[in-house]
């Protein structure tokens, strides 16, 4: 089953042990604003949802909640197993 994109983002967010306050500060945004991101309130730019991918090593239409598949096998753009 399909999510939308703002229950991947807190999913994986929730997942890597993250609180708002530090994926904030990874986006270089402040945490009020980034919640608004995560609750659908305000649309996320484009440059911050890529950063989002490469923070949780995620494509984009997994975290816009477009494919259940985090990486397909043969992606190029997939870290290796065992490298973050």
């Amino acid at each position: 089953m399909k999510k939308d994109y703002v229950t991947v983002m807190r999913e994986l967010r929730e997942d890597h042990d993250l609180r708002q306050k530090e994926v904030a500060a990874y986006l270089n945004i402040d945490q009020r604003v980034y919640s608004r991101y995560e609750t659908a309130q305000n649309a996320m730019p484009i440059e911050k949802a890529i950063l989002l991918c490469e923070l949780y090593h995620v494509s984009a239409d997994y975290l816009l909640g477009m494919d259940t598949v985090k990486w397909r096998k043969g992606d190029t753009s997939a870290p290796e197993r065992g490298k973050s």
